[in-house]
């Protein structure tokens, strides 16, 4: 199996598991004489079940990507900084408060970065991301766990 294919697989059995989840908290009470559609010590195994393939392939897609960990944990961080970029404020010039009448209380704002500068280098930060993704990619859709 591919790195690609075991993620797949990953997400489907934590669905799989909070879906199990939610039927052994909403069923385990019942109205007496109502009928049982589930039977909660049923529903735990095969939460059990799934919990260890979970892990299971979870270890094994881990121990596959040890080689490119650098390249994952660049890729977040580099997400994060494009946030950040994406926080700070560029506006600039005379700028008046909203909230007063009067033009005296106006205030010029200045910048280091405007914002064309500020989206020239979130655009070079989502290029180097894209870079990295399909690297990602490659790697996962070549490499069996």
């Amino acid at each position: 199996m591919k790195i690609n294919q075991a993620l797949k697989k990953k997400n489907q059995l934590a669905s799989e598991l909070s879906e199990l989840s939610m039927l052994i908290r909403t069923n385990n009470s019942t109205v007496e004489g109502n009928p049982k559609h589930y039977f909660i010590k049923n529903l735990i195994e095969d939460y059990d079940i799934k919990l260890v393939e979970l892990v299971e392939l979870k270890t094994k897609i881990h121990k596959a990507n040890l080689p490119i960990y650098d390249k994952i944990f660049l890729l977040s961080e580099l997400k994060g900084k494009v946030n950040m970029y994406k926080g700070i404020p560029t506006v600039e010039g005379k700028v008046v408060d909203r909230y007063s009448h009067s033009q005296s209380q106006s205030q010029v704002m200045v910048v280091e970065y405007n914002v064309k500068e500020m989206n020239y280098l979130i655009k070079d930060l989502e290029a180097q991301i894209n870079n990295l993704q399909e690297q990602l990619d490659y790697h996962n859709a070549t490499t069996n766990i």
